[in-house]
């Protein structure tokens, strides 16, 4: 139960920021944002603030920001039809009655001759069969009554597409972009809460049955030389220990204002790179700094950064295979393996999960951020717009293939963790 909750609360923060970051961009630019989703499928929870619906679903798979102009208007009104008008202060249309006008005495009827919800702003019509055609004018925030349901009118200015290329593009940079700054805050809150490594040479703490203990090492010792090797950073320190493994080495240490030698022999483990190392069982020592952790951040998430693109340079020439992908089900399994090893662990987990994302959505990709980025980057080169319908189409295909992607990587994770 606590696993489903802290995957809940880590893909809820991070889709909320991914989305997010769309959505502020977004407005910035002047575009109309209809809805503001967490998941997918059936609403859950909805409220209405300003102009955008935010709702949370019933799916959390994802999310969405729902854009004016990004998919095709679901109301369209054409000559003939009978619509009802209500107006504002101004005298100009504030609500367009689909139907169920009998539910709105108040508005006036009228038999559409033309009507333009995208740039001039205006419906013309017959009121009650008189001859004569009368024009009113419509407000840029006018809305649809359709089913007592209002839907904003969407003015072309108001469109995601009549935005500068610049506009569109950081419209869906930003939310890769948030998703890198939630990670540098949630590395820094780490490193304020844990503390950030000291690059001296002093011993943070020591490992109860380790070698250093039996030596007599203690917290704040400082190694001056190894073997009358002098040393001065971790680094220095640790590479000598790991590269001698049931070797004993001659330590000069300071303590307070007394300096003394000791002899340890570090033990054999088995580092990530699957070589034998040498250790003694001491921490790097910490401190608690604001500029510290700040700086931790950066820099660590520059380092899981790195190591994605690498691994993902793996994928591409072969030396990994799907197998090492992990879907929905893997990141459960590793996220219940992280939240036994504590909160803080759980800290740099959802950092690692936030770059992932970040990384991910700017993949140049069809229907990911980075596809659509390419595609903005392809108008920019040719002078001209790709045509909306063929661009649509390679989204389509482009998100069916990750879909199929995705069963692919459930099966293996499913195949790898229960059966």
């Amino acid at each position: 139960m606590n696993t489903f909750i802290s995957i809940i609360v880590i893909f809820g923060l991070l889709v909320f920021i991914h989305e997010f970051g769309h959505l502020i961009f977004a407005k910035r630019a002047g575009i109309l944002c209809r809805e503001f989703a967490i998941g997918f499928g059936p609403k859950i929870f909805s409220f209405k603030r300003s102009e955008t619906v935010y709702t949370i679903r019933l799916l959390p798979l994802g999310g969405f920001v729902r854009m004016a102009g990004e998919d095709p208007e679901m109301i369209q009104i054409k000559p003939g039809y009978e619509i009802g008008l209500l107006f504002n202060n101004q005298g100009k249309v504030r609500q367009l009655i689909i139907n169920n006008k009998s539910k709105h005495p108040d508005c006036k009827v009228i038999q559409v001759e033309k009507i333009d919800l995208e740039d001039k702003l205006f419906v013309s019509g017959y009121i009650d069969d008189q001859e004569d055609l009368i024009t009113y004018s419509i407000d840029d925030k006018a809305e649809f009554i359709y089913d007592e349901q209002a839907t904003q009118i969407a003015p072309l200015d108001r469109q995601f597409g009549s935005k500068t290329k610049s506009q569109r593009a950081m419209a869906l940079f930003a939310g890769p972009m948030m998703n890198f700054l939630l990670a540098i805050v949630i590395l820094a809150m780490y490193a304020w809460l844990a503390g950030t490594p000291v690059n001296e040479s002093v011993v943070g703490d020591v490992i109860e049955d380790g070698a250093a203990i039996e030596a007599g090492l203690e917290k704040g010792d400082e190694v001056l030389a190894i073997d009358g090797q002098q040393v001065e950073t971790w680094q220095e320190m640790t590479a000598i220990i790991q590269s001698n493994p049931n070797e004993p080495l001659d330590f000069l240490v300071q303590r307070g204002t007394n300096q003394f030698e000791v002899t340890i022999t570090p033990d054999e483990r088995v580092g990530p790179d699957e070589q034998v190392q040498g250790v003694v069982g001491i921490y790097q020592q910490t401190e608690k700094s604001l500029i510290g952790a700040v700086a931790f951040g950066f820099t660590q998430t520059y380092e899981f950064t790195k190591l994605i693109f690498e691994s993902l340079g793996m994928l591409i020439t072969g030396q990994f295979s799907l197998d090492h992908l992990a879907g929905p089900v893997g990141i459960y399994s590793y996220t219940d393996e992280v939240a036994t090893l504590g909160f803080l662990m759980l800290m740099q987990w959802t950092a690692i999960l936030s770059v992932n994302l970040g990384i991910i959505n700017l993949l140049p990709l069809p229907a990911l951020d980075g596809g659509r980025l390419l595609f903005i980057g392809l108008e920019a080169l040719r002078g001209k717009p790709i045509d909306p319908q063929k661009e649509g189409l390679v989204h389509f295909i482009g998100f069916a293939l990750l879909m199929l992607l995705m069963l692919v990587v459930t099966w293996n994770d499913i195949n790898k963790f229960f059966l």
